[in-house]
């Protein structure tokens, strides 16, 4: 193998590192954010888990974020409680930034 060979190979395993890595924050962050959109919603500890996963699965619907963000700002609305657009927007903000931060400790 060439010296470009090798860098060739070592650009791939690097990019599908970081996107490994992405994918993992991004599903961190879902789960963050189930967990926080249940303490909204005042949804016990075992509805809390399950309404999670279902934030989690909702991320696979299209590409991007406003899938989850219409599943939990439907939910909310749906319940009639009294967070706004912006609060779920802020929300989903935080918790990115708190996924990425558990995800680079557990590295």
């Amino acid at each position: 193998m060439t010296t470009f060979d090798n860098r060739e190979k070592a650009f791939e395993e690097k990019f599908a590192r970081d996107a490994d890595f992405q994918f993992r924050v991004n599903a961190r962050r879902n789960k963050l954010l189930g967990l926080w959109a249940a303490e909204q919603l005042k949804l016990t500890a075992e509805e809390g888990d399950a309404y999670a996963k279902s934030v989690v699965q909702a991320d696979f619907e299209e590409a991007g974020d406003e899938d989850v963000f219409r599943k939990v700002y439907g939910d909310i609305s749906a319940r009639n409680a009294d967070i706004s657009e912006h609060q779920v927007r802020r929300a989903m903000e935080e918790t990115m930034v708190e996924a990425r931060r558990q995800m680079m400790e557990s590295l």
